[in-house]
């Protein structure tokens, strides 16, 4: 490599030599734009090339046993390549987080409960529901430790009881509490979330926990805690598919196909639990008895929200506003995608 002196500077700067000065860096310039083109270009052609195929980003949590089961087999990406779209999966830690992403476009479709989209509307939003699962109201409950004396959710008056708050559960402990004869006021409610709830229910700190599956689940084998009260009779429990609303507008045909993987895994897990257990287990950081019990409790196959199911989740939201945990009412219809026909 030659090495370069203050010599050979004034020698390149010279009057004789300025011609050939100024055709080196002319050569050297032209040749360090080429290559800033060059690897501009490599490093654009992903995004490029994503843009042109399209790209569906979908929102999970580890705890949607089966968006955890499609990712882990690989069933939607292939329905998606004779579509031109590839697939990104982004994992959250909760519903209020996934909504969030939906909101500011990190993700196209997301899955979560009854609550989070009712926060999200109130807080503007910009989504759709696009579908829900069935019922599953024995996939959440009210739980007590395995030796405290509790027989009745009307004994719960001036307990403490663990939830997370403006959560599913929060709804259903509303609802027990009005068909056992008590009001909301009637307990202390005490704000966790779910593990720390569980530190504070193993220790004793808290009378009874609300919680949903599979952390419902997993207390029940792990800690022998006791069923109170489930919400059957008393909730419905619906799980919704929400979108991002352009996307939806945009690529019909691309949330049809999700439908048609989910409806297809589904029934694929129903017809081979134990197996789709052992599956999920490792990602979820369950064992496969505890999946497995979880997976038995909900439902499975996706519809368009039919008027019953939005009347439902209005009431929710209108339980929510009376509680003051959102500031101000809503109108679930606004929010709930019409399929072309």
């Amino acid at each position: 490599m030659t090495q370069i002196t203050t010599d050979s500077i004034e020698s390149a700067v010279a009057p004789r030599h300025w011609w050939r000065a100024l055709r080196n860096s002319a050569i050297a310039s032209v040749a360090l734009v080429g290559v800033a083109l060059v690897v501009g270009f490599l490093l654009l052609l992903p995004v490029a090339q994503a843009q042109t195929r399209g790209e569906l980003r979908i929102g999970y949590q580890k705890s949607a046993s089966l968006f955890v089961l499609q990712k882990a087999q690989g069933t939607l990406e292939k329905r998606l390549t004779p579509l031109g779209v590839g697939l990104k999966w982004v994992e959250f830690p909760a519903g209020p987080q996934l909504l969030e992403g939906l909101n500011v476009g990190s993700v196209d479709v997301g899955f979560v409960g009854e609550a989070p989209p009712i926060f999200a509307q109130a807080a503007g939003a910009k989504f759709v529901y696009i579908g829900n699962d069935p019922a599953a109201p024995e996939a959440e409950a009210l739980l007590v430790p395995k030796n405290l004396p509790l027989k009745t959710v009307a004994e719960l008056k001036g307990k403490k009881v663990a939830l997370n708050k403006g959560s599913n559960v929060h709804y259903l402990l509303v609802k027990l509490l009005e068909k056992h004869g008590l009001k909301y006021t009637d307990i202390q409610p005490v704000f966790l979330p779910p593990a720390d709830a569980r530190a504070a229910f193993e220790k004793g700190a808290v009378d009874a926990w609300a919680i949903w599956d599979p952390f419902f689940a997993a207390a029940e084998k792990q800690t022998g805690a006791r069923v109170l009260a489930d919400g059957r009779g008393v909730v419905n429990n619906y799980a919704y598919y929400l979108a991002e609303r352009s996307y939806v507008e945009k690529r019909p045909e691309v949330i049809q196909a999700l439908f048609d993987d989910v409806v297809a895994q589904g029934k694929w897990l129903k017809a081979n639990l134990k197996q789709a257990a052992a599956i999920i287990a490792p990602l979820q950081g369950l064992d496969a008895d505890v999946v497995e019990v979880n997976l038995r409790r909900y439902g499975y196959g996706v519809t368009h929200l039919t008027d019953a199911v939005i009347a439902e989740q209005q009431k929710i939201a209108d339980t929510f506003y009376d509680l003051k945990l959102i500031p101000k009412p809503i109108v679930v219809r606004d929010a709930a995608w019409k399929p072309a026909r």
